[in-house]
């Protein structure tokens, strides 16, 4: 579904990437992992056009996701890719419903329409009955799941996930990664998740190890 072949990352003298390669199926989750500075990151980023690599290319679906404009990656970033980081940046003035919903509402949709879908999501993520609580009434780990509603609304063929278990408690942290992974699994999606902590990985179908902007010839297979 989704692959980067030979990506290669400058930032001026320093290079993050070098003939960095990655192939992801549907319905797999695959973890990247590495050094602080190793690329890791940047890889992600390359994979789901945030930035564009200096060399090589980035296919979805038969899409040559390097030559579009940053406009077709910004529509493909909005109808395909879903995204979860280490801080979910929820906006305080909305309720947890409403932070859900708002890819779907900017998109075009109808503020009842995606608060309706939005809330279908809360059950499974163990976020019933918090839909109207403000983020400041939120948990670290209860922010976090509304975060990957927000990344699950518009029913993403990918999520990307950059440390989203960083900035949580060992036992929150195994929680919500457990439910992301399993959430995007049962969508059929793919995952694509970045961190430094192999507990984590571990939970993922894949590890791929990330050094110096090199991804390893022999992908770590889950036991």
């Amino acid at each position: 579904m989704l692959a980067g072949a030979d990506l290669a990352k400058n930032y001026g003298r320093t290079t993050a990437l070098h003939h960095a390669s990655l192939v992801v199926d549907r319905g797999e989750s695959v973890a990247v992992m590495g050094p602080s500075g190793s690329g890791k990151s940047t890889l992600l980023y390359c994979l789901s056009g945030v930035v564009m690599p200096d060399g090589g290319e980035v296919v979805f679906d038969g899409v040559r996701v390097d030559e579009l404009s940053d406009a077709g990656r910004t529509d493909l970033r909005r109808s395909d890719f879903g995204f979860v980081f280490q801080f979910p940046g929820l906006l305080p003035e909305l309720s947890a419903v409403e932070n859900a919903a708002l890819p779907l509402m900017l998109d075009g949709t109808a503020r009842r329409d995606a608060v309706a879908r939005a809330r279908e999501l809360f059950p499974s993520l163990g976020l019933d009955g918090l839909e109207r609580r403000r983020p400041g009434e939120l948990s670290g780990g209860e922010a976090q799941r509304v975060g990957i509603a927000r990344a699950l609304v518009l029913a993403p063929a990918v999520v990307f996930a950059d440390e989203p278990t960083g900035s949580l408690d060992t036992r929150t942290g195994d929680e919500v990664i457990s439910l992301l992974v399993s959430t995007v699994k049962d969508r059929q999606a793919a995952l694509v998740l970045v961190t430094h902590d192999e507990r984590v990985a571990k939970r993922c179908d894949r590890i791929v190890q990330v050094v110096d902007g090199r991804t390893l010839p022999e992908p770590k297979r889950v036991q």
